[in-house]
């Protein structure tokens, strides 16, 4: 196995383990906005379910933008997946960016409600929470689908044989 080969392995194996906490955020919400405060606030807050989500998965998902950067330097000369590599890397980028945005400063709020009452407009914080991972899952399911996809298209094709 070659340098940029091992790269592509290393590269999409993280993006997915950075994929797989999202989406389970993803399969969970339908369910969970169902959930009324006291549950909701229960599991999620209190009880912090999503615990090693936040320690493992962060790991996950620096190493696969720290993965994708350097996969994107090696390809850098290889036209057809460069862009499709590129293109996943900033989309890697971009779940984390909104993930800072949007979910940490949540989860912030929630760290409040341990020791303080829940705010009456509860729903807004997890409205926040559950969109903002939801669309996180997204984006990196697209980053990954490209990130496929630039090693694909660089898969050479088996010439057919003719035997007749």
């Amino acid at each position: 196995m070659t340098g940029i080969q091992t790269w592509r392995f290393i590269t999409l194996m993280l993006a997915f383990l950075s994929l797989s906490p999202s989406m389970a955020h993803l399969l969970e919400m339908p369910q969970r906005m169902k959930f009324d405060q006291q549950l909701w606030v229960q599991v999620t807050v209190f009880e912090n379910v999503y615990r090693l989500f936040g320690s493992v998965g962060a790991v996950f998902e620096v190493g696969a933008i720290l993965a994708a950067i350097v996969l994107t330097t090696l390809v850098r000369k290889h036209r057809s997946g460069f862009y499709w590599t590129l293109a996943g890397t900033l989309l890697l980028v971009l779940a984390l960016v909104s993930w800072i945005l949007f979910v940490a400063p949540m989860n912030a709020e929630f760290a409040q409600w341990l020791t303080n009452p829940v705010p009456v407009n509860w729903t807004r914080y997890r409205d926040q929470w559950e969109y903002a991972h939801a669309t996180n899952a997204v984006i990196k399911l697209l980053a990954l689908s490209l990130l496929v996809l630039s090693v694909l298209i660089e898969v050479p094709r088996k010439q057919t044989i003719d035997y007749s």
